[in-house]
């Protein structure tokens, strides 16, 4: 008989994970236990072989103060490779601020010419969160009893920098620099920072990537937008920006607008009761809510939309998005805003923050807080937290998808948006609203919707360890139109580098130019091996009784 493509991908993954059904009892066939040989795994071969020492970066004394030994990370037990780290000032002025950094050059040879940024959001959230738990070459997520190689690390494909910004934020000093009180500030002064640093690593003429997510929706257009209004190819030569769940429009079109048809579509995930899904149903029509995004969601748009209803948060009773949180949080008390699968118990996180909970149990420790960590990565001796309050409190910035987006994508035509699907605090329709509402390169928003988008397609792979796993095949959907491409994550929450680390990483090849399109059915550019897209492999080891 024949078997179904879901079947044999959920086989495939069986065997690749190595899971075992002892908890009720089941043999698995021995079928679904082998890891199938011929699939090749995605990173370089640097995390497999020895290799003779050398240095991607030339040694001097402008360089070496920043070495970090890759073999004394604390806690974590394989060579991480060559990297740089500490504080670099915003500017030559006494005392300037300082921002801290970490940067890994890469070993890929197609990325000679290129540099990535990776931005956290917030703000004040640092980007040592990303390096840790999303894309740096080791992870510590939460609920993982050691860390592990990442097989999506970044820098397999390309030099990547990981920024702690404004200034405040994490082991970055604010000295005697004012606060930035706007991204037009921000984007200033990261770009001082960024001229120091490119000029001490001898890191000229490179094409530059800025990434990020959530609040990065912010600083990442702004970054970008200054670097090209510089017009200077030598420090600032920007060829693409992506932003992942981003904050790109008011918060009630990110949030309370979509929020009533976000719980209709996981229903079963937030489990309400009708009388309460009845009750959010009318106050969405009765706020307006509903009207508009029907409106926002027309392919092609029928023209630039109103100002969104409730933009100000004055109209009571019209705050949906926080009385659906706390009711669903009264059914699921574990329930978390940035990936709402999640269900009870919370699991201890060495950043001390598992998704939505500040959660610190007794005797632990957070791991960028202890002195043995600050000092093997250059940082300061000092309190560290992940978010930090008070940066960025009275941004009086214009919205990025009404201001400077629009010009970075006519700049490039190289800009990515990622969603992840399951990703309440920003979700799928208000993205896509604020999109629908957005003009550049001649027209306003895409011409046509989400039942017409092409699958987002990710190669299949083996792993590197079991520690470090991530799916196959078809993830979601993507759509490309005047230089925005904007693809949806089916099984994500709010960080995709965490939840969907091969999505994320496709996504990464997508930007640097690896691959044409997200439906390419090609393997990863740094995986070994002439495999193709896998299925036909896969398939045709399935057996059936």
């Amino acid at each position: 008989m024949k078997v179904s493509v879901a079947s044999t991908l959920l086989l495939a993954a069986s065997a690749i994970a190595g899971r075992s059904p002892q908890h009720v009892n089941k043999k698995l066939p021995e079928r679904m236990r082998r890891e199938p040989a011929n699939l090749p795994a995605v990173g370089l071969d640097k995390r497999t072989t020895n290799k003779k020492k050398h240095h991607i970066i030339p040694q001097n004394k402008n360089t070496t103060k920043y070495a970090v030994d890759g073999t004394k990370i604390p806690d974590v037990d394989f060579d991480i490779g060559e990297s740089y780290a500490g504080l670099m000032p915003i500017s030559s002025q006494k005392n300037a601020s300082e921002l801290y950094f970490w940067f890994f050059p890469s070993e890929d040879t197609q990325a000679s010419d290129e540099i990535l940024i990776w931005l956290n959001g917030g703000p004040g959230c640092s980007s040592l969160e990303g390096l840790l738990q999303e894309n740096g070459p080791f992870l510590w997520q939460y609920g993982t009893y050691a860390p592990v190689k990442n097989n999506y690390n970044w820098n397999n494909l390309t030099n990547v920098i990981w920024v702690e910004q404004p200034a405040g934020t994490g082991f970055s000093s604010k000295g005697s620099t004012p606060g930035a009180t706007s991204e037009e500030e921000v984007a200033e002064q990261f770009a001082g920072f960024w001229k120091n640093f490119i000029e001490t690593f001898g890191l000229q003429h490179k094409k530059v990537y800025v990434t990020g997510e959530s609040y990065a929706g912010f600083y990442v257009p702004y970054i970008a937008n200054n670097f090209i209004q510089k017009n200077n190819s030598a420090l600032y030569d920007v060829h693409g920006i992506m932003i992942y769940d981003p904050s790109i429009s008011y918060d009630v079109v990110l949030q309370d607008i979509p929020a009533v048809s976000f719980v209709d579509n996981w229903s079963g995930l937030f489990n309400l009761n009708q009388t309460f899904m009845d009750d959010i149903h009318n106050r969405s029509d009765k706020c307006g809510y509903t009207s508009f995004l029907e409106e926002a969601l027309t392919f092609p748009p029928k023209g630039l939309l109103p100002s969104p209803p409730n933009v100000d948060y004055s109209m009571p009773g019209c705050e949906l998005w926080n009385d659906i949180f706390n009711a669903v949080s009264l059914v699921n008390p574990c329930f978390d805003i940035y990936q709402v699968a999640t269900t009870c118990p919370l699991l201890w996180d060495v950043l001390g923050f598992p998704g939505s909970f500040d959660y610190l149990p007794e005797g632990a420790s957070i791991y960028f807080n202890r002195t043995d960590v600050q000092k093997a990565i250059n940082a300061p001796v000092q309190e560290w937290e992940e978010c930090t309050g008070g940066i960025l409190r009275k941004d009086t910035s214009e919205y990025t998808s009404l201001s400077v987006l629009p010009k970075v994508i006519e700049h490039t035509n190289n800009v990515i948006i990622g969603q992840g699907m399951l990703d309440y605090i920003i979700s799928f329709n208000g993205t896509l609203a604020a999109i629908q509402n957005m003009t550049y390169n001649g027209a306003q928003g895409f011409s046509h919707g989400p039942q017409t988008w092409s699958d987002f397609f990710v190669p299949y792979h083996s792993e590197l360890n079991q520690g470090d796993l991530a799916g196959s095949g078809v993830q979601g959907k993507w759509n490309t139109e005047r230089g925005l491409t904007f693809a949806t994550v089916q099984l994500s929450g709010h960080m995709i580098p965490q939840y969907a680390p091969s999505s994320a990483y496709r996504l990464v090849e997508k930007l640097l130019g690896r691959v044409k399109t997200l439906g390419t059915e090609t393997n990863f550019s740094t995986q070994k091996g002439n495999f193709g897209n896998g299925l036909k492999f896969i398939t045709a080891n399935v057996t059936t009784d």
